[in-house]
């Protein structure tokens, strides 16, 4: 069991830098920087890859939507090259919140979009001349749609590696499938461990009955609120309102895929009471309506001895990557919760 830790939104850059590189000495695994609608993702993982030496650089995700499929790849290979080979391409559809709200452009067909865009990468990383005809990206752009000037081009620069890893994030059966059919990883959000196969196993069986042997195993990557101690199950109350936010907030009714996670889970009417009070504004309400149950078997709070059991029930369930989310307050704290946790998951 690998263990890593997404940098924190909020705060300066610099000093989440330095502490990572800290953890980075504890033995952290792998290091995640998210782009949603903050700062761009690319040009923090580059300051990462020039200030750490070991810890693995991964991208948290880039929306597919975001950059054009030749772009993505191009991105890729510069941040494996400039970390020496140490970056994961995570890519995820977002959601029609983000895409059409902060990129505008149309949320459609992410399915076929993402198959292409990985294909498109690869292309790219192995330096063929990029010639890709596919549903939704036709490269050389025709030339009745342009000046009839495109032709095929390879990348200038050879890339550190031609197979840089790729993960994607995904939560529906199709999507899931897809991932276990083209990823290297999978990252799923507010993974259940007794439940992961229920929800996900015939999309991850579908899947990796196409999956191209010379991928290797799929990996699987997920976060989780951590904290370690005796006296921390209050911190439980924290988780709450980030459970909320997704299954309530992100998205409209009829529209929202952690929703749509949390009745696949077996919580229906939780889940329609907590989107209900967080649409209708009352989010400390819809935060106290998450289920308990679903709080602590997403999270890691408790003693030594029942953190370690719960560590073996993700790697039971397929888990080769736990991305911490530390609830400890300081710097100190958060330290010592991921040498913990290194020696937990040893």
């Amino acid at each position: 069991m690998r263990i890593g830790i997404q940098a924190s939104y909020s705060g300066g850059f610099q000093e989440t830098a330095a502490e990572i590189r800290d953890l980075e000495s504890a033995g952290l695994d792998i290091a995640a920087v998210a782009e949603v609608y903050t700062f761009d993702a690319v040009s923090q993982l580059g300051y990462l890859a020039a200030v750490t030496e070991r810890v693995e650089l991964l991208s948290a995700i880039f929306p597919i939507y975001s950059r054009t499929p030749a772009l993505t790849a191009m991105t890729a290979a510069g941040l494996d090259f400039v970390s020496g080979g140490r970056f994961t391409l995570g890519l995820g559809a977002s959601g029609p919140q983000v895409i059409e709200g902060w990129h505008g452009v149309p949320y459609d067909a992410p399915l076929q979009r993402t198959r292409e865009v990985v294909e498109i990468c690869r292309q790219v990383w192995r330096r063929e001349r990029l010639d890709h005809q596919g549903k939704k990206y036709t490269v050389p752009l025709p030339a009745d749609q342009g000046t009839g000037l495109g032709k095929p081009l390879k990348l200038i620069n050879t890339p550190v590696r031609e197979q840089i890893p790729v993960m994607l994030a995904a939560l529906g059966p199709k999507n899931v499938e897809l991932a276990a059919e083209i990823a290297d990883a999978w990252e799923p959000i507010f993974f259940y461990p007794e439940k992961a196969s229920s929800v996900w196993g015939d999309s991850l069986a579908a899947g990796k009955a196409k999956r191209d042997p010379s991928l290797g195993e799929l990996k699987v990557i997920t976060g989780v609120p951590v904290a370690i101690g005796d006296d921390v199950e209050p911190l439980l109350e924290f988780v709450r309102p980030a459970l909320a936010l997704y299954i309530g907030g992100m998205g409209a009714r009829g529209k929202n895929f952690y929703n749509d996670l949390a009745v696949r889970y077996g919580y229906e009417a939780e889940a329609k009471t907590i989107q209900d009070l967080y649409l209708d504004g009352k989010k400390d309400e819809a935060a106290a309506a998450v289920p308990l149950e679903l709080v602590k078997a997403s999270s890691l709070i408790g003693p030594e001895g029942y953190v370690a059991e719960r560590i073996a029930a993700f790697a039971e369930a397929g888990v080769t990557t736990l991305m911490l989310q530390p609830l400890d307050g300081s710097r100190e704290a958060r330290l010592k919760t991921v040498e913990t946790m290194k020696r937990l998951a040893g």
